[in-house]
């Protein structure tokens, strides 16, 4: 390891490694990288609500949806080949494929309802609700994970849920 960190890169370089090693790699070179990176994804999103309720106003909001998988596709497959990261592609083994698979899955699901939720809604309103999405992962990264629960966690879990619930009413 050089000390220096990689926007894009395979998730372990290649080598096959378990998720918990990806994590003590990303957390040697750089303790907060992962945070400006989340923040990053936050200042994204909070894009990505706001262009795709405009971009879904006049259209079918499936067809908008694969529209913009297809935008995706390309800006994510160009990273890929454009950083190396395309040599580790063989490297991949089955376990890896299928929760890559089941993630594409649920994704998917999550952009589709989202893209009719904002065509019938105000994104004002449509993003918080998403964002229970957080809460939700809290939770299911402690039972299915194992992932520690803090009280800190626990009650940024309740504050995020409560705060979309308000939104919802």
């Amino acid at each position: 390891m050089s000390g220096k960190v990689l926007l894009f890169r395979l998730p372990n370089d290649g080598r096959r490694a378990s998720g918990r090693h990806f994590g003590r790699i990303e957390r040697q070179e750089g303790s907060l990288m992962w945070k400006v990176y989340a923040l990053l994804a936050a200042v994204f999103a909070a894009l990505t609500a706001i262009f795709s309720k405009i971009g879904v106003r006049d259209i079918d909001s499936n067809l908008a949806t694969a529209i913009r998988v297809s935008f995706i596709l390309v800006l994510t497959w160009g990273i890929v080949l454009a950083s190396g990261a395309v040599k580790g592609i063989r490297a991949i083994g089955s376990h890896s494929l299928l929760f890559l698979f089941l993630s594409a899955m649920a994704t998917g699901l999550s952009w589709l309802f989202y893209f009719k939720a904002l065509q019938l809604g105000d994104v004002s309103k449509v993003a918080p609700i998403d964002k229970l999405s957080v809460a939700i992962t809290i939770f299911l990264s402690i039972l299915f994970l194992g992932e520690p629960a803090s009280a800190k966690t626990i009650i940024g879990g309740l504050v995020i849920t409560l705060g979309s619930l308000i939104l919802l009413l």
